[in-house]
């Protein structure tokens, strides 16, 4: 019995841990990114919202505004953190020890745009893996 304690034990310390960023304007936040929130926070051990804090736009709410709300809806998730960033993605996910960039498809001009994204952080970072996900067909709030 000791042994597979140990084993146990030594499988856990080597284990990796995924943190997934799921970036965005979340302007304003949606039942859309709700949903893939909730989604990502079961398939991740942390999800990292990032907000991102672009100069060139014209938001409707402000980028503090925006960390308060996501801050609000997203409480229920204890892996849930909401942070912002400007810049590349790709630094801010080395900055942030991530290994997965989380994007939403909702039409099939989403993913061709999101695929060349995608290649493009494969090729500045080859560690870091972009998964799509879908949006639920009925839209309502993630259960818990």
């Amino acid at each position: 019995m000791i042994g597979l304690e140990c084993a146990a034990v030594a499988r856990a310390t080597f284990m990796k841990t995924s943190i997934a960023i799921y970036p965005g304007s979340f302007d304003p936040v949606t039942n859309g990114h709700l949903d893939l929130i909730g989604r990502g926070e079961k398939m991740f051990d942390r999800v990292i919202v990032a907000v991102l804090k672009n100069m060139e736009k014209q938001p409707l709410f402000t980028v503090p505004e925006r960390v308060e709300m996501l801050r609000e809806v997203t409480r229920q998730w204890p892996n849930v953190e909401v942070d912002v960033f400007q810049g590349l993605l790709v630094d801010y996910a080395r900055k942030r020890d991530a290994a997965v960039i989380l994007r939403g498809i909702r039409a099939v001009s989403d993913y061709e745009y999101e695929l060349q994204m995608a290649l493009m952080n494969r090729k500045l970072e080859p560690r870091l893996e972009t998964v799509f996900m879908l949006p639920r067909r009925n839209l309502q709030l993630p259960e818990r």
